[in-house]
């Protein structure tokens, strides 16, 4: 938040939506209306790649205080998050979505891209706000434990994070 009812956005990209028969139509009018917007034919492919990506660094970058850029100059950050990324491909996977074979490097790609950015998780601790981290890794590691895949590192993240609002008092 730059102000009151003002956003600083840092990220870029298209709204997507799922392709249905009105798609192209509302693609079009949210278009014109300068929201760009692509319809895509897979949107729970679309769906678990930002979750992924959202994973991988959110808790990170919340539990370190810190933007992505400097976080991954400590060692062991680029191991942590490459495990993240694994544990949700299997997840996805498991769950019968189909995820690009090139997804890790792009995650991986984030913070050259965005190297001042802290997670929206990290600003929300730092207002005192409960963050989205039960519907981020938590949901991994449910999602996970439903279908026995394994999600170690998702779940000591979502922890750590729900320590850190609990000794702050935040979400009480």
């Amino acid at each position: 938040m730059a102000g009151p009812g003002h956003v600083l956005h840092h990220g870029r990209g298209d709204l997507l939506i799922g392709a249905s028969p009105q798609s192209d139509a509302i693609a079009a009018a949210l278009t014109a209306a300068n929201i760009p917007t692509t319809v895509v034919p897979d949107i729970d492919q679309a769906l678990w790649s930002k979750l992924i990506l959202n994973c991988a660094y959110n808790a990170l970058s919340a539990i370190a205080d810190m933007p992505y850029g400097p976080l991954m100059q400590i060692g062991g950050t680029r191991e942590v998050v490459a495990n993240v990324v694994a544990e949700c491909i299997a997840v996805a996977r498991a769950s019968g979505v189909a995820i690009p074979d090139d997804l890790q490097g792009k995650v991986l790609a984030l913070p050259g891209m965005m190297p001042s950015q802290k997670s929206s998780t990290a600003q929300d601790l730092a207002r005192g706000k409960p963050g989205e981290i039960d519907f981020l890794n938590g949901t991994v590691a449910r999602k996970g434990a439903e279908l026995g895949v394994p999600t170690p590192t998702n779940l000591a993240l979502q922890v750590a994070v729900k320590l850190i609002e609990a000794s702050r008092g935040i979400g009480r």
